[in-house]
């Protein structure tokens, strides 16, 4: 019950009360158990997080393709768990207030998801352009690539405003998928043509 208040209204403008009127709970237990609002607010957000790891995991590509195949596959699970497709829609609303107005949990909530899945992305990206992945150039092409994925879902409110038409729909969600990778392989491929033997010599000298 409380996942989808803190959705609607984001942590600062929800109550305990509130919270508790509405699952008939006395706010004396909150309190046992969680401690306070900040410390029910986390435990909420773990329990989405968890949620979108498990569907992640469900759509987790085989690691037995190619690069190319592996980032398109990747790019698509993460569009496709983080836009809630297999979730109710509270939990992308609520990481959506989440990064509009941060909290302390927001720390735990990028050690858990955020920083796993950036990390996988440098990997691939990585060994696509011949760079380590803790390249800056590596860095700037995940984050690209990342950033994308996330204009469709956190600032939704603005797409929703300057494409009104845009329904997320699964369908939609795949052909966005398709586009965000076939965008980022280009460049990619074209870096990599273009500076492949730069980038060797830098991930040799790193590697030193």
């Amino acid at each position: 019950m409380a996942g989808p208040i803190f959705a609607d209204q984001g942590f600062q403008a929800t109550t305990i009360r509130e919270i508790c009127a509405a699952a008939g709970a006395n706010v004396a237990a909150i309190n046992y158990h969680f401690g306070d609002k900040l410390g029910l607010y986390t435990e909420v957000l773990q329990q989405s997080v968890r949620a979108a790891q498990l569907l992640a995991f469900h759509n987790a590509p085989d690691r037995n393709i190619s690069p190319e195949d592996m980032l398109r596959a990747l790019i698509r699970a993460r569009l496709r768990s983080i836009n809630g497709k297999d979730l109710p829609d509270w939990h992308s609303r609520l990481l959506a207030h989440e990064f509009a107005q941060p909290t302390p949990a927001l720390r735990q909530l990028i050690d858990k998801l955020a920083r796993p899945i950036f990390k996988r992305f440098l990997e691939i990206i990585g060994g696509m352009i011949g760079l380590p992945a803790n390249d800056d150039k590596t860095r700037l092409c995940a984050i690209s690539v990342v950033g994308q994925i996330l204009a469709y879902v956190l600032p939704g409110p603005l797409v929703h405003e300057i494409w009104p038409e845009l329904k997320m729909t699964p369908k939609q969600v795949e052909r966005i998928a398709d586009h965000i990778a076939e965008f980022s392989l280009s460049y990619l491929q074209d870096f990599r043509t273009k500076h492949g033997s730069t980038t060797h010599a830098r991930k040799r000298t790193v590697s030193k």
